[in-house]
This record gives C-alpha cells, sequence and structure tokens, in this order.
C-alpha cells in the first residue's frame, strides 16, 4: 500500500486523475484544477474538470461530475464530494487528515512551506542597482525589501536563485560624484572653487572629501584658476532652460579638467570614493537584512571587453546602423517603438550599450529565468532590452521585469522629509533607524509593488493591533508565552494526538496551516511577496480570536496537549512566513 501524498492537492489530483481515466477519450486533454473555494460549504477544493470535458464528451458537465464522484477511488482521506453549479465537482477532506497538518508542520519545523515548484532551475534577481553616487533612498528601500523577499521566497519553492546588485560605476554620473567630492575637498583646503549647484550635495560628499583627503594629504590640490579654465560663463541674462544647459556645460569642463589635472591620481581617488559609496551601501543593506551574491561592476564590461564584443555580435548580425556619426540599434525591427543609439557620434558609448552586454552576460551565465527589479520610471526600458534579447538569440520570454512604485513617508497626516545628511531626500537609513528594520520590511511589502506606497511612520512604530507587523509579532510572542506558562518539552507535543481539536477556530487555523505551502508556491509563481504579507496578517488575526475564544491549559490533558500542538504550529508558520519577508519574530513583546 503506497502512502497517500501529504498535500491536499496532489491527494485529490491523484483521485479525480484515477476516476477520469475511464472517461476521457483518446486524444482529449484536460487539466485538473482544484482551487479554493470562497465559502467553507463549498468544501475545502472546487474542480472544473467536468466543464472541461463537456465539449470532448458531448454531454452536460453536471452529469459529467456526476460520472466522475461515482468513480472516485475510496479514500480515508476524502469526506465526500458534491456536484455544484454548473458542474463544478467541491471535494470535502476528512477532518482527520486536516488535523494531521499539525504533525506535518511541527515534524518539518523551518522547512515547512518549502516546495518543488522551482525544480532546482536557476533564476537570477537583480534588484536595487542604485548608482553609487549617493545614500540609498526610502524607494531603494521599497526595491531593496521587495527583491529580497522575492529571492527568499523563490528559493523557499525550490528555484536555485542568485541575488545580484549592479553597480552603475561607469559613466557621467560617476564622473559629477567626483568632481563634487574633489570640489568640497578644494573647498577644505580654502582655494577658491565654485560649487556647482548640478554637483551632488548632502554631508556624505564632505564625508568622503574628508576621507580622500586624509588618504591624499595636499596631493590633489590645484589653483582654481586651473580648475575653473575654460568653462562657459554665465552673462546674467539666461533663461531657465539656457541656464540648465550652461550648468551642463560647464560640469562637463569640469570634469575634462580634473581628469587633465589629477592625472594618474583620479583612477585611485576615483577607486577610494567608489569604495567607500559601496562599503556604506553594503553595510546600510545587511542592516537591513539585504544581502548579494555578487556585486556586477558595469566597468567591468568595459575593461573585459564585453560591451564591444556584444556590439560586434549585434553588427555581424545585421542589427546596427550609421546614421549621423552614432551607432544604432535596430530596435524597431523587435518591437519597440523607436531605434536606440548605442554609441554616439563622439566615439562614447551610451548605457543602454552597457545594459545590452549586461544583460548578454547574463545569458551567457545560464539562468532560466531573469528578473530585473527596475523602478516605476523605467517602464519605457522593457521593450528595448527584450529588443535586445531576442536579437542577441536569447529567449525575451526569460526576462521578467517587477516594477517598483514611489514611496511617501507621512507623519500626523502631513508629508515628511528627513533628509538630516543627504540634502533633499529621505534615507534608507535614516527610515529604518526611525520605524526600526522590522517594520519597515514588513510595511514595504505589504502593498504590490507597482502601486504607489504612503508609508505611516506612526502605525509603523506604534504597538497597537492597527500595525500589522506588531499584529502579527504579537500572535507568535503570544505562543510563546503559553509555552512558558506550561512549561513541558515542546519536541513532545509532535506525537500530540490531534483528533480533539474540533471548534470553528480550530477547523480554521488548520486549514490555514494547510493554505500556507499553496501561499509560497503562489507568491513565488506570481512574484507577490505581499500575498505572504496579506496571509501572516489574517492568520495572526484568526490565531488571535482563537487564544481569545479558548483556554488552552486544562484538566484535560489530550486537549491541552492537542491545543498546545495547533500553536506550536501556528508559531511554525509564523516564524517561517515573517523569515522570508525579513522580518524576526520575538517571543516576547
Amino acid at each position: 500500500m503506497t502512502t497517500p501524498p501529504a498535500d491536499a492537492r496532489s491527494l485529490l489530483a491523484g483521485l479525480i486523475e484515477q476516476a477520469i481515466a475511464g472517461i476521457v477519450p483518446a486524444g482529449a486533454t484536460a487539466s485538473i484544477q482544484l482551487e479554493r473555494p470562497k465559502q467553507a460549504q463549498h468544501g475545502d477544493f472546487a474542480c472544473n474538470i467536468a466543464m472541461q470535458l463537456a465539449k470532448p464528451l458531448r454531454n452536460n458537465p453536471r452529469a459529467i461530475a456526476q460520472q466522475i464522484i461515482a468513480a472516485l477511488p475510496v479514500s480515508p482521506d476524502l469526506e465526500k464530494a458534491e456536484i455544484a453549479g454548473a458542474g463544478f465537482i467541491n471535494l470535502f477532506l476528512t477532518n482527520s487528515y486536516k488535523q494531521r497538518v499539525v504533525s506535518r508542520v511541527l515534524a518539518a519545523g523551518e522547512a515547512y512551506g518549502c516546495g518543488s515548484l522551482g525544480a532546482g532551475r536557476r533564476i537570477q534577481v537583480e534588484f536595487v542597482s542604485a548608482n553609487p553616487t549617493g545614500p540609498l533612498h526610502v524607494g531603494h528601500g521599497r526595491g531593496a525589501a521587495y527583491g529580497a523577499s522575492l529571492a527568499a521566497i523563490l528559493a523557499a519553492a525550490g528555484f536555485d536563485v542568485q541575488r545580484e546588485f549592479y553597480v552603475n560605476d561607469a559613466g557621467r554620473q560617476m564622473d559629477i560624484l567626483m568632481v563634487s567630492v574633489w570640489m568640497r575637498y578644494l573647498e577644505a583646503a580654502e582655494i577658491a572653487v565654485s560649487f556647482p549647484p548640478n554637483g551632488y550635495q548632502g554631508e556624505y560628499v564632505r564625508q568622503r572629501a574628508a576621507e580622500l583627503r586624509a588618504a591624499a594629504g595636499t596631493s590633489l590640490e590645484r589653483e582654481a584658476a586651473t580648475v575653473e579654465r575654460d568653462l562657459p560663463q554665465a552673462q546674467g541674462d539666461e533663461s531657465d532652460a539656457e541656464l540648465e544647459t550652461l550648468h551642463e556645460n560647464r560640469m562637463d569642463g569640469l570634469i575634462v579638467n580634473m581628469k587633465a589635472l589629477l592625472g594618474s591620481a583620479f583612477q585611485d581617488a576615483y577607486a577610494r570614493v567608489l569604495e567607500r559609496q559601496l562599503d556604506e551601501c553594503r553595510d546600510v543593506l545587511e542592516r537591513f537584512g539585504v544581502t548579494f551574491d555578487r556585486w556586477f561592476s558595469e566597468q567591468s564590461l568595459y575593461s573585459d571587453g564585453k560591451v564591444a564584443a556584444t556590439l560586434d555580435r549585434l553588427q555581424a548580425a545585421g542589427h546596427l546602423y550609421k546614421k549621423d556619426g552614432a551607432l544604432w540599434f535596430r530596435s524597431t525591427d523587435f518591437g519597440d517603438d523607436k531605434d536606440r543609439v548605442v554609441r554616439r557620434d563622439n566615439g562614447l558609448y551610451t548605457y543602454f550599450a552597457s545594459d545590452i552586454a549586461y544583460h548578454a552576460d547574463k545569458l551567457d551565465r545560464g539562468f532560466t529565468e531573469i528578473i530585473d527589479v527596475w523602478g516605476a520610471d523605467h517602464h519605457g526600458y522593457i521593450p528595448r532590452v527584450k529588443a535586445a534579447i531576442t536579437a542577441l538569440g536569447g529567449d525575451a520570454a526569460k526576462l521578467t521585469v517587477p516594477l517598483i512604485q514611489l514611496v511617501a513617508l507621512f507623519r500626523n497626516g502631513e508629508p515628511v522629509r528627513m533628509g538630516k545628511r543627504s540634502g533633499n531626500f529621505v534615507t534608507l537609513e535614516e527610515l529604518y533607524g526611525d520605524v526600526g528594520v522590522d517594520a519597515a520590511r514588513f510595511f514595504y511589502v505589504l502593498r504590490k509593488s507597482d502601486q504607489h506606497f504612503d508609508f505611516d511612520l506612526d502605525l509603523a512604530k506604534s504597538q497597537s493591533n492597527d500595525n500589522p507587523v506588531y499584529y502579527i509579532q504579537y500572535a507568535h510572542a503570544r505562543v510563546c508565552s503559553v509555552l512558558a506558562q506550561w512549561g513541558g518539552d515542546a519536541a513532545s507535543l509532535r506525537m500530540a494526538d490531534p483528533t480533539p481539536l474540533q471548534s470553528a477556530h480550530e477547523a480554521v487555523l488548520l486549514k490555514r496551516l494547510m493554505e500556507y505551502p499553496e501561499v509560497i508556491e503562489g507568491a513565488a509563481r506570481d512574484l507577490a511577496p505581499h500575498n505572504l504579507a496579506f496571509f501572516l496578517k489574517e492568520f495572526a488575526g484568526e490565531f488571535h480570536s482563537y487564544y481569545n475564544a479558548e483556554r488552552f491549559l486544562l484538566e484535560d490533558e489530550p486537549l491541552t496537549r492537542a491545543r498546545l500542538a495547533l500553536a506550536l504550529a501556528v508559531r511554525q508558520v509564523l516564524k517561517n512566513g515573517l523569515a522570508l519577508l525579513g522580518v524576526g519574530a520575538p517571543e516576547k513583546m
């Protein structure tokens, strides 16, 4: 006799498969789909197989459903099956099957909820990938929380996940950061240079400048006249647009002068500033509970010749052409709305050129699926990257791009700015320093990632049932308190008989325990950590209702042990789910 599968879907699908074996005509196809009904009276699962078979069998779905029910094998785990509506089959599991979920949770422990959806397939999640030109802000925090939670959920669902941060350490923005740091370095030496209005602001720039002076001493000092040589000057009658262009031209001139005046010392200074920026970024993220398997340097794509080699591949395939001195990619041939420049008329590559090379490198690394977590403002960038993947002979369907919408902070119902050290934005470090890492991580994933998010700082810090993360953690702590009052060996509860669990509250909790692996699988399939957050919030609420309605420590020893085992299973699922979202599970509140 074979052991029935522990997973209810597999169990019921197996029974239905046996039932329809003699019903489905040769050549007909039908997939067994099981859904959980919204109302408990409609059973534990509903199946629409009869309606799928109506056409090939040329029969009424309800009549087919009756045939299937009659052919269902006898199972000690299936209480009954009923026909509903146009031909749905509602399936009811036995109480004993549902009660056994407690022992399954306790036996699996931290592994409960982990599944085989991914089947070991290699998947890459690239997220945050902020320019290392300033502190991470609250927008980056939402991408970090989403990406880290998604990666953890995918790993729990059986994928081989690589977490990657793409470091934009090449191009003009890094040059502007270096100009900004150098200007502050010169100012500290009382060299009268004019700080560019379009340079990077904030105390962190002065800090980088001080570190540079500590390392290089006075060796990077140059006279103000040489620093600002040949820069365009404002005449005082420029329009706003003309002034903005002038500032950009002055910045370009400063970049040229800086590199010429510093010579070989520039690369040493650049490497030092970049290293400090990345160290600070890593530190802020690690304290936020976010780590990466690889930090991939954009600059390496150039130094390793991958940008040039990738464009050569596109050129050989006839996907590039020259126009007005620039090199263009025929992205319209692959669904983009216009062709894109990959090398400007001055010979410099565009950011898109390195993005093409980066995704070519991802494809070469053999990932089954590539997930790029981008800000919502990059929505229009998706078609051109997919076009490049197709042009390179890859499968554009491998690339999925979840978008992260903006975050607005509120305190006392009013918008908040806390930019103590960042100039004009709120840093991620300031946010979780204010509300705590647990609250920040949970609040970020409580809403669907592509929806705008208003972050209520007062709610995140409150110790009330209105605060979802507090509410969930309090449920976990309550179980710990009950077990402490009991004082017995929690490990012994794995052998507790669950038969006494008969109340309505217990039935709800048993159902939720059974659903948890399905929630993980669904969140992985839909790339939706918020589904898990919603589940945990509702699950905690159901346990609080149970806690308020029933006693756990009774004279009835079998009932006491059964309820304690159920509570222990609830605690395990809460802890497992919170861990996937990067949130702690305290034993005391």
